[in-house]
Parts: C-alpha cells; structure tokens; sequence
C-alpha cells in the first residue's frame, strides 16, 4: 500500500493506516492545508469546485473533501462526476479561487488521489505545491466557526459548458466530420468518458458502438492506454468494420485511437497529429515533455515558421514551457493534448475534436493515414523501487557512465544517441523509475537501452 505527496497533490491506495495510505485523515489534512494557502492568497470569501473519476471510492473521498473544505469556511461547488478537462474549465466559469479532482488518472482501480487546481484551473505551480506541503508537514491546520462555514452547492451544467465552448472553436469542423460518417468504437474503461466522449462525438455526428462506457467504475481493463490493455478495444474495431477506436483513461486528459486494422495509432502520435492540424493553419511553438516521440520536432521542422521545445515531465512543466515560448500546441507523448485557446490543461475531448477534424479531410484508411508522419518506435519499462534505494544518487552515476553522443539532466537523465534516445526518471505518480527509449527500429532501441541496463 501507498501514499505518494507531492506538488501535484496526494495519491495513494485507500484504506490502511493514516500516513501510509490515503485515508479519510489523509484528505481531511490536505484539503485543510489547501483551504488556508487559498484564504492566505486570495481572503475569506473562497470557492472551490470538485470533481471526481467514476471510482468506487469516489464518492465517500468526494464528500469528505467537501465537508473538509466546508469546515474551513470555503463554498464549495460540487459537479459530482467530471472529467478532469470539464473540472479545469469550470473553475474560471464558476468564478472559483482553486478546485480539486478527485481522480488516480491511469492507475488501478484500488488507488485514488488530490489534484489540485489554482484560481485559472490550472494545476498549482511547484512553488506552491511545495508551500502546501510544507503546510500539511507543519499541521498547522486551522476550521471555522459555526457561523463562518462553507456552502455546498452541486452543478450539472459543467460539461455543457466544456463542450459548447470546444465546439464554437472554428478549428472543430462538425460539418465536414459529420460528413464522413465514421463509425466509432469508444472504449471509456468504465469511468467518465464513457459519458463525455459519446455526448462529443453525437455532437459531431460520428456513429458509436460503445465498449465499457458504463461509469460504474469498475475497469474492465488496466486503464492506462496502452497496447497491452486495449485487445478487446482492437478486436471489437476489426469485427465491426469500425473506422477507428477510441479510447480515454479514467479522467479523460489521455486520448489514444486504433486503427480500423486493429493497429495501434500510437499513444505517442496523438499530440502529434493534431499539432499538425493546428500548426499547418496557425504557424508557431509546439512543446512536448522530455519522453515523447521526436516526431514532434520532425513535424514542426516541416511546417514554415513553426519551432519546436521539449520541457521537464509533467503538465505543470508543459504549461510553463507553453507560456514561456507562446506555443500553439503542446502535450505530452502520453496521449495528453494542451490546446490553449481552450485552457491550459491536457484535455481528451480536444483531442478527438482535433484529431478527426484533420482527419476528416482525408479519405484513407486510418493506418494509411499513419503513414505519414515519421516512423519511431518506442519502448516503456518500469522499474520498480525499493525504499532505501538513493534514486538520485543512481542517476547521477549512470549520467557519468554511459557511452552516448550527450546527456540532458533537465528531468532525470536523458541519454542522446545517434538515432534515439533512452530517457530515466522518477515517476510523480509511481513508487518507480521510468525508462523511455525510442529508436527508428527495434534492434536500436534494444541496444541503447542494452547499453543503459549494463551501466545500471
């Protein structure tokens, strides 16, 4: 069992003791130490919106951290079930000073978390995550008087919102999607997409064959969107004559698709695609993280007058490297689409919006369509952790020790070669390090990460 703090919020798996899991005094405590960082920064009278995945334990942990907020005099607006994105854009439309989701993403069913969001709906910077948690570690908590207590108020119309303000954009072509009349295989894990995502694409005219679109909370499947996880996902396209799959994980701020053969488009290309689509209209910066594809880049040097950054893992440093270099598009190779004209957050529902307005303008097969773009492989492993290992210690000795064309030390370490690259770090949401590597073939990519494993 775990709990992970850190400036992004807390996770953990539910139930166990206090401290070592997340309990009910675990969120109680977070949900304090946030309400004063927000009475300190924005007065008395504040608003907090919460949200939630479909997750069994939702619920309860939803009312705990309403009641927490409450007690500290915060009013709180509760949308019951939400996608993460429809969160993140309620919070400025409610007029909100933060917000809270209440969402583990991609991980398994036994595990739920805090995210938290700043008074844009953004999540906080590090330098605030690490006052809140210096605030939780000094317990310095402090509840309101009878007559100082939070209201409760529970909203429905969030999504509307989201979906209304995504569809007014003119880059989402409804006409000409509507047009081609695709059939859609939409696997939702059982969570809130399972909701969203079909309310989307009946608005953009797409037929829908659903599979675990019940938001019940129960995964069907392990919910990070990977090939692995996706075979029924694959199976139902390929035995239905669908055009595509489509598939979110549990919050709806990751979007993969599968070709009508069954084939994966590749998690990795959906950001690049659809910066294609936007880039190729509007010229400019694109981002992406330190651990996806470089097709990105290759994309971007293609277009005229576009340019290409990558920024430290995490969307809180996505956003940063977004504002600094006034990017059009970034994300994250994890199937995660920031679209700023919409709101600075990794949104699924822009993204298949996005994805099949470019798309719709072709009439090829989606594989074939896959073609175009360039053509790396990429490998994920895991490396669990045990905990007295000295993780930082670890890379700093790997940095001096592999034999590569150069080393970036920006998030972890980043081994350049010739053709790919092999990039560690420690995860922010995983007792584990992560190892990405990618390489125009199979063969590379075993050899760099060959050469990565022997110095380890």
């Amino acid at each position: 069992m775990t709990l992970i703090k850190s400036i992004s919020g807390i996770r953990g798996t539910i139930g166990g003791a206090a401290g070592a899991n997340l309990t009910p005094i675990d969120a109680v405590e977070f949900a304090a130490a946030y309400a004063g960082l927000l009475h300190e920064k924005h007065g008395k009278k504040i608003r907090v919106v919460t949200g939630r995945d479909a997750r069994p334990s939702g619920p309860m942990l939803q009312q705990i951290v309403n009641a927490a907020l409450q007690m500290c005099g915060v009013d709180v607006i509760d949308l019951g079930m939400a996608t993460t994105p429809t969160v993140e854009m309620a919070v400025p439309y409610y007029e909100a000073q933060g917000g809270i989701i209440l969402t583990a993403s991609h991980n398994p069913v036994e595990w739920n978390a805090l995210k938290i969001l700043d008074h844009r709906g953004e999540f906080i910077s590090a330098e605030l995550g690490q006052e809140l948690v210096a605030r939780i570690s000094a317990g310095n908590m402090e509840f309101s008087p009878v007559e100082g207590l939070g209201t409760l108020e529970h909203r429905t119309d969030a999504l509307q919102y989201h979906l209304d303000t995504l569809m007014a954009r003119p880059e989402v072509n409804a006409e000409r999607i509507a047009a081609r009349k695709l059939v859609v295989v939409v696997d939702a894990v059982n969570s809130i997409g399972g909701i969203a995502i079909p309310v989307l694409l009946e608005r953009l005219g797409v037929e829908i064959i659903p599979l675990h679109c019940e938001p019940h909370g129960q995964f069907a499947h392990n919910p990070e969107p990977l090939a692995a996880h996706l075979v029924e996902l694959s199976e139902t396209v390929r035995n239905t004559n669908a055009h595509m799959g489509i598939t979110v994980d549990p919050d709806v701020d990751r979007l993969a698709f599968v070709c009508e053969d069954g084939s994966m488009f590749g998690e990795e290309y959906t950001l690049v695609a659809v910066a294609e689509y936007l880039l190729t209209q509007t010229p400019g910066h694109a981002v992406s993280n330190l651990s996806s594809t470089r097709a990105l880049a290759d994309v971007c040097a293609s277009i005229e007058g576009c340019s290409y950054s990558a920024s430290a893992v995490g969307e809180v440093n996505v956003v940063k490297e977004m504002k600094a270099t006034g990017a059009v598009i970034g994300g994250e190779g994890n199937g995660g689409v920031i679209w700023p004209d919409l709101h600075y957050g990794r949104d699924a529902l822009a993204g298949v919006a996005l994805f099949l307005s470019h798309y719709s303008a072709y009439d090829a097969p989606l594989s074939e369509w896959r073609k175009r773009y360039p053509q790396y492989l990429m490998a994920k492993e895991k490396i669990q952790l045990e905990p007295s290992m000295d993780v930082d210690a670890l890379l700093e000795k790997l940095a001096n020790s592999v034999k590569c064309e150069g080393v970036d030390r920006t998030d972890g370490v980043k081994f350049l070669f010739s053709s790919g690259w092999v990039h560690l770090r420690k995860s922010n949401t995983e007792p584990i390090i992560r190892m990405y590597a990618e390489a125009p073939d199979q063969d590379q990519i075993d050899s760099y990460m060959a050469a990565v494993r022997s110095a380890m």
